[in-house]
């Protein structure tokens, strides 16, 4: 899909930006792409949006993608390329969007490269890298064969997906995960399999039309146009795609010569005027690149993200407990299991087993939420029962880790082939902030009654990111039922207010959290207790504050 045309008596552009100053260069990398052949191609000025004189203030967001597992090794540290921060607050809303950037370079001018390198020095966790190669469209068997004898011109904007891609970017910039294609070069094909995105704090989208749609344009909250010599970029390209794209040197040159550099000089040597900033020779502009990262971390500290625990804390005291709880009935046989819990004296093995038979009893108790409807079966004396038989498609659990997952077992003995998902949350220390690390759904998680699983929720805000995780994967509230040991006020009341349909079933309440969001009286830290690991000095419940209840 081409640009919508711009106006006929639009504004003339004005002229490029300035050129970012230079700077001794470091060694460069390659990345990019080709486009589908078009005799007929419209002209630039339809290709190209209005460029105004101004730009109104747009909202910010962030995210990432690559076809590389989620991580990047740099020399220093590890950066997670898949996870999410808090967008979210005690109101379970968005409270902040991250920074979106736009690359756009001809191809094999080196934007991958300037995008790990402005990752890298940002120095921030979590970050999302999304190339427009992901993005071609599915070619016909016509196509085929034209791509096949380098007769296909993927250097054409109508060779990408520009619907997909700005769906992307806007579910990307709402928090939710989404879907991205994996482009094989090889066979010019998408694979079968797709990945799974989240948000961070920074998206980075490159690609050679990465300007040359308005729509895309107007959610990117900065543009980078990276400008390499012509000859540095064709010798780049036949390195890249002889040995990475199995192509052979006189494909690649007739490529060249007949797509790509036509291309450039049409559509995207000219996006250059609607760049913020334009860096000379790529990777090797270590001045151009220090003065974005400066500027991306002046934006960052405006749009600061902190999870309020204040917020949490102070929101709905003296408010009566939310209708959506439920409480396993107090009976003395509960009472005194839970007697031998909160107990500090009870060994590991008493422990283990007392809990056990609480988690049994909550899950069959959070059972009975489930819908139902009337159904007759005949019993073996040949008579009608009028009963009653699930009303649902399937049950999924899903356990936040690490203590969760000593629910899966009693999930298990009562739930027979229940599908079993995980989720890590765990709080950055420095911050203060829960952030989501890991997560395992089974697929098709939409249609089923989801039971979130953790064995004590004291703010509620691990709670809350994981239900957000599921209501990103279109897990309908309603269906969500969130299971805990033990719960604080605090914690009940922060997943109820933010998600008023979600049912909250646990075996006790107990009223208040100290200084350190750890619940009082408590049960201490749960997973070291259960699982015989060392407890930190204080005896506190430090798991607690690891997955922020």
């Amino acid at each position: 899909m081409a640009a919508p045309p711009a106006s006929a008596d639009a504004a003339p552009s004005p002229p490029p930006p300035p050129a970012a100053p230079d700077a001794p260069g470091r060694p460069a990398e390659h990345s990019e792409t080709a486009c589908e052949d078009r005799s007929s191609a419209g002209s630039l000025d339809r290709l190209l949006p209005t460029v105004a004189t101004g730009r109104s203030p747009r909202k910010r967001t962030t995210s990432q993608c690559k076809s590389e597992p989620p991580l990047l090794r740099t020399s220093k540290r590890t950066i997670y390329t898949a996870g999410r921060p808090p967008w979210y607050n005690e109101h379970g809303t968005q409270s902040k969007e991250a920074f979106a950037i736009g690359l756009g370079g001809g191809s094999a001018s080196g934007k991958t490269t300037v995008a790990r390198m402005i990752i890298e020095a940002l120095d921030v966790p979590w970050v999302v890298l999304l190339s427009m190669d992901s993005f071609y469209k599915v070619l016909t068997q016509q196509q085929q064969e034209q791509a096949a004898h380098n007769d296909f011109n993927f250097d054409h904007p109508d060779a990408f997906d520009f619907d997909l891609i700005i769906s992307t970017l806007r579910k990307l910039k709402q928090g939710r995960s989404v879907q991205v294609p994996i482009y094989d070069f090889t066979t010019h094909s998408r694979k079968k399999d797709w990945k799974t995105l989240y948000g961070a704090n920074v998206i980075i989208f490159e690609g050679i039309m990465a300007f040359a749609d308005k729509t895309l344009l107007e959610l990117l909250d900065m543009r980078i146009f990276v400008d390499t010599d012509s000859d540095i970029r064709l010798v780049r390209r036949l390195r890249r795609d002889i040995s990475e794209r199995g192509r052979d040197i006189e494909g690649v040159i007739k490529q060249y010569h007949k797509f790509v550099k036509p291309a450039f000089d049409q559509y995207i040597q000219p996006t250059m005027r609607l760049a913020d900033i334009v860096v000379p020779r790529g990777s090797g502009n270590a001045v151009a690149i220090d003065l974005i990262v400066q500027h991306v971390h002046s934006q960052l500290e405006e749009r600061k993200l902190r999870w309020d625990m204040a917020a949490l804390a102070s929101a709905h005291q003296c408010h009566p407990l939310p209708q959506t709880l439920s409480v396993l009935k107090s009976t003395p046989q509960v009472r005194g299991m839970h007697t031998i819990i909160r107990d500090r004296e009870t060994s590991r093995d008493e422990f283990i087993f007392y809990s056990k038979r609480l988690m049994r009893l909550l899950i069959e108790h959070a059972l009975s939420f489930l819908p139902f409807q009337d159904c007759v079966v005949q019993t073996p004396q040949g008579q009608d029962y009028a009963g009653k038989c699930y009303a649902g498609k399937q049950i999924t659990g899903v356990s936040i880790l690490r203590a969760g997952e000593t629910m899966e077992p009693a999930l298990r003995a009562v739930c027979k082939d229940v599908r079993i998902g995980t989720i890590l949350i765990q709080t950055n220390q420095l911050t203060g902030e829960p952030e989501l690390h890991y997560l395992r759904l089974p697929k098709d998680i939409s249609d089923d009654h989801v039971i979130l699983m953790d064995c004590t929720v004291s703010t509620g805000a691990a709670a809350m990111m994981a239900v957000r995780v599921l209501l990103d994967h279109d897990v309908p509230e309603d269906k969500i039922f969130l299971l805990s040991l033990l719960m604080a006020e605090m914690g009940v009341h922060s997943v109820a207010y933010a998600f008023p349909r979600v049912r909250i079933i646990t075996t006790a309440v107990d009223k208040r959290v100290n200084d350190l969001f750890r619940i009082i009286p408590g049960i201490g830290n749960f997973g070291d207790r259960y699982f015989g690991t060392d407890a930190v000095p204080d005896g506190s419940d430090e798991e607690e504050v690891v997955s922020t209840g």
